[in-house]
C-alpha cells in the first residue's frame, strides 16, 4: 500500500485507495449499489474491461487541482482515481440513461430463452435487465443467430447468447498454455470460435463456464438436469495436485449436480485459502461427481436476494408434517399417471415410490441430448 492515498468520493461517500486504483474498484470497496455493475470487466483478469460500457459513470469533478468535469461518461473500469475527484453514479440521471441505453444494446441480439437457459437464476444479464431494462425493445429487425457449438466433451458454446464480453478468450489465454479459441470476424459477424473446430481440451478450460455473465458457455454435463435454485450450494474441498482443490458443490440429496469454482460477492471466482485466485481443474469440475471425492466444509452462504437462497435460509424451522395424520397413516402418492403424457421419467419408476428427491437417474430425457452430442463427437473425431 502507498504512504499517499488519493480521497475520492463516490456518490456522496468518500473514500480512501491508493493510487492506481480504478473508479470501478473504489466504489466496490464502498459497496452496495455504489459500486457500478461490470458484465466485461474481471479482477482477476488482465487488460479485461472497457467492451461493454454498462460501469460508465460521470466525473463531476477531476481532481483538487483540476477541479473541471469530464465531458463526457467514463467506463470506471478503465479510469484510475485522481486526489480529490468526485464521481456520481446512481445519484446521476444522465448515468441511469446511457445504462438503460446500454442494456438494450446488450439485449437487441440476445435471445429470450431464459426459460430453456441453464444460466437463469445466476445470469449478470437477467439481473442487470431487470434492474435497467425496459419494458420493451424498439428493435425491428431479424435478429443475428449463431450455429450451436461442442467445444470438447464438456463445453456447449451457444453464440447467439453471447455478448462479446471476452471473459473467456482472455481466461483461455492466461490459464491454458495453448489457446485454441477466439473472436473470429468483425462488427454483426463476430463470434466466439474455435480455429478450424478444434475441442478445448486443456486442465483448465472449464473456467471459461465460471467467468462467463450469460449462458453462452455452458457445462454439458449439466444441461438440462437440474435448475440451480432447486439444488444447494455448499462449499468443499479436495487434496489436488492441479489446482487449489476448493469448489463449489451443487447438490439435490446426495447427488452432485455440477461442481463449480467459489464466487464472491461480485461475481468473479473467489481468492483461495492459499492467497491464490481460486481456479479449478477440469478433473475437480468434471470427473469429481461424488461426496466421497470431497471434504464437505458446510453450506454456502447464499444471498438472500439471489433466487438460488429459495428456502435455504439458515437456521430455518420447518413445520411439522401431519399429512400422514391426516390420512390416517398412509404414505401419500401420486395419483396421476404422467407417464403417457410427458415422456420424461422411465416408464418402471414411480416418482411416488422414490425415497427423497428425484434424481437424474430417474428420467429418461435428461441426459438423452448430452448422450447423443458425445456419440456424435465420438463418431466424428474416428
Amino acid at each position: 500500500m502507498s504512504d499517499q492515498l488519493f480521497k475520492v468520493t463516490i456518490d456522496n461517500i468518500t473514500i480512501e485507495v491508493d493510487p492506481g486504483t480504478t473508479i470501478l474498484n473504489a466504489a466496490r470497496k464502498i459497496g452496495g449499489d455504489v459500486a457500478p455493475p461490470a458484465m466485461c470487466y474481471y479482477s482477476k483478469l488482465q487488460n479485461s474491461g472497457g467492451k461493454c460500457r454498462t460501469c460508465l459513470v460521470e466525473v463531476s469533478k477531476g481532481s483538487e487541482k483540476d477541479p473541471r468535469p469530464m465531458p463526457k461518461l467514463v467506463a470506471s473500469c478503465r479510469t484510475t482515481v485522481m486526489d480529490g475527484m468526485e464521481v456520481k453514479n446512481i445519484t446521476s440521471q444522465r448515468v441511469i440513461d446511457a445504462r438503460a441505453g446500454v442494456v438494450e444494446m446488450l439485449l437487441i441480439n440476445h435471445p429470450l430463452d431464459c426459460p430453456v437457459c441453464d444460466q437463469a437464476g445466476e445470469c449478470d444479464l437477467q439481473n442487470l435487465s431487470f434492474d435497467h431494462g425496459k419494458e420493451k425493445t424498439r428493435y425491428e429487425f431479424k435478429r443475428r443467430t449463431f450455429e450451436k457449438h461442442t467445444l470438447g466433451n464438456h463445453i456447449q458454446l451457444h453464440m447467439t447468447r453471447c455478448i462479446l464480453c471476452y471473459r473467456c478468450v482472455f481466461t483461455a489465454d492466461q490459464l491454458t498454455n495453448k489457446r485454441e479459441h477466439g473472436v473470429l470476424d468483425r462488427g454483426d459477424h463476430a463470434q466466439i470460435s474455435t480455429y478450424i473446430e478444434q475441442n478445448l481440451d486443456n486442465d483448465f478450460i472449464g473456467n471459461v463456464i465460471d467467468v462467463c455473465p450469460v449462458g453462452a458457455l455452458t457445462d454439458r454435463t449439466f444441461r438440462f438436469k437440474n435448475r440451480v435454485w432447486f439444488t444447494k450450494p455448499v462449499d468443499a474441498h479436495r487434496n489436488c495436485s492441479k489446482c487449489c482443490g476448493e469448489v463449489r458443490l451443487w447438490m439435490r440429496g446426495d447427488e452432485v449436480f455440477r461442481v463449480t469454482a467459489r464466487k464472491d460477492q461480485w461475481g468473479e471466482v473467489a481468492t483461495a485459502s492459499d492467497g491464490k485466485t481460486g481456479w479449478i481443474c477440469d478433473e475437480c469440475r468434471f470427473e469429481k461427481k461424488k461426496t466421497s471425492d470431497w471434504v464437505i466444509e458446510g453450506a454456502t452462504k447464499v444471498n438472500r436476494q439471489s433466487v438460488i437462497a429459495q428456502n435455504k435460509y439458515v437456521g430455518l424451522e420447518k413445520p411439522p408434517e401431519f399429512l400422514r395424520e391426516v390420512m390416517d397413516g398412509a404414505k401419500p402418492r401420486y395419483m396421476l399417471d404422467i407417464h403417457t403424457v410427458s415422456e420424461v421419467n422411465e416408464p418402471e419408476i414411480h416418482l411416488d415410490a422414490i425415497p427423497g428427491p428425484a434424481h437424474s437417474e430417474d428420467f429418461a430425457m435428461a441426459d438423452k441430448e448430452h448422450k447423443e452430442d458425445v456419440k456424435k463427437l465420438e463418431e466424428k473425431s474416428r
